[in-house]
């Protein structure tokens, strides 16, 4: 499978000194701080659709922005106060937008524990998937996060395939993402591709 999935990987995702992705769009998000941690050694997974179900607006950078009008769509109410943020999102189309460096804590994990670890924003990159834990995604987005996901690899020591998980692991009573639609197996296949 690996031998026919090696065509469709477009290019790899370097991380430059400053720990932004080479040649990413970005929408820099005022949600973030100082790691208390020298580098990021997990790698978190989660889907993100505002308003659900639909793709391709700008409400998710609104919400990572603090700029998002919770009077626009009946779902939003919740969000109001609202801080968090995300590394990168990655849209349907495979689009890579980096929010925070990843030398920097984004908000996207709260109250969160895994193998020892509180609150992995500490130790975290989030990288959000744009979509629903019940809708397949693309696999445009799973190129993408794979590509991403071997630039992180190759920048931090402290980050293995063995910590790449979802949202869902890390705080299981809270979250759902990125759901049974997410395609580990698959993603795992376009990770190993070289």
């Amino acid at each position: 499978m690996a031998s026919s999935l090696h065509h469709v990987i477009e290019h790899e995702w370097r991380v430059d000194s400053d720990h932004w992705l080479e040649q990413v769009s970005r929408c820099l998000s005022p949600n973030r701080n100082a790691r208390p941690v020298t580098e990021p050694s997990v790698l978190v997974v989660h889907s993100i659709s505002l308003p659900p179900g639909e793709w391709g607006g700008d409400a998710i950078f609104d919400l990572f922005s603090n700029t998002l009008d919770c009077a626009r769509h009946p779902s939003f109410s919740s969000l109001r106060g609202v801080t968090v943020s995300a590394h990168v999102v990655i849209r349907r189309n495979g689009e890579a937008v980096q929010c925070v460096p990843f030398d920097e804590r984004a908000w996207h994990a709260g109250r969160s524990q895994w193998k020892g670890m509180q609150g992995l924003n500490d130790d975290a990159v989030g990288i959000e998937l744009e979509g629903l834990p019940t809708v397949p995604f693309t696999l445009a987005q799973y190129r993408t996060l794979a590509a991403i996901a071997r630039g992180l690899l190759a920048r931090y020591p402290l980050l293995n395939v063995e910590r790449i998980v979802g949202h869902a692991l890390i705080a299981p009573m809270r979250k759902d993402d990125p759901g049974p639609a997410f395609d580990w197996q698959l993603f795992r296949q376009y990770l190993s591709v070289n």
